[in-house]
């Protein structure tokens, strides 16, 4: 065989598997599962190496994790607002106008995984959660000795989502059994809560939770 043929036959080896020809932003690895609205899912979760690593966990709207997980050391328990800031007017005074309310905070100074991966990444919106579930194939499998889901999208492309568990307190609860990770999104109905993916070895669903507790976050690109 010529080399020009060899080449060929690794090019197209490479594209049909998983890791051929994985993309990066900010040096951290994302998958093209060929969704319609364009969204890039992370390889792994954020404070992760491998997919297989569970990473680390958040509360909702606080950008690093911590040793206890508890309601009274919730630093952003109020209703998320984005910073005040300023304008200089024709006569030289300086105004404040003060932060509006926030119901999500992809891309915000609250959103982790803009905070830890940098500008372009984002948490999935509850809508970009609800695409996943839609559109792509879910199936509970152990990958290396680590549960979750390998999720398929519609171009063959997979992520694995592992099985985390949650932090409350100081203890870690579920893990190797149960998936939670946090969206961006704001529960209007209940604003002490917001929305996040929740899995099991039986089903998979977006629903909503307190938002002190450290869950998981798997970022998004465009």
């Amino acid at each position: 065989m010529n080399k020009k043929l060899l080449l060929f036959a690794f090019v197209g080896m490479l594209l049909f598997t998983n890791t051929g020809f994985c993309q990066s932003l900010n040096g951290h690895e994302y998958v093209d599962l060929g969704l319609s609205s364009g969204t890039k899912w992370a390889k792994c979760n954020i404070g992760a190496t491998t997919e297989l690593d569970y990473g680390d966990y958040f509360t909702w709207g606080e950008t690093k994790p911590k040793k206890e997980y508890t309601e009274g050391n919730y630093t952003v328990a109020e209703i998320v607002k984005l910073p005040n800031s300023t304008y200089v007017d024709n006569d030289g005074f300086t105004h404040t106008i003060e932060g509006k309310e926030i119901s999500d905070i992809a891309g915000t100074i609250y959103d982790a995984a803009t905070a830890n991966w940098g500008k372009g990444w984002s948490m999935p919106t509850k809508e970009q959660f609800k695409e996943l579930l839609d559109k792509c194939q879910w199936e509970w499998v152990s990958k290396n000795g680590v549960n979750g889901y390998k999720v398929t999208g519609p171009n063959g492309k997979y992520i694995f989502l592992p099985a985390a568990g949650l932090r409350n307190g100081s203890e870690t609860y579920g893990v190797g059994s149960y998936g939670y990770y946090w969206s961006s999104s704001l529960n209007s109905d209940n604003t002490d809560y917001a929305w996040y993916l929740f899995f099991y070895s039986d089903d998979h669903f977006v629903y909503s939770l307190s938002r002190d507790f450290g869950l998981s976050v798997r970022a998004v690109c465009q």
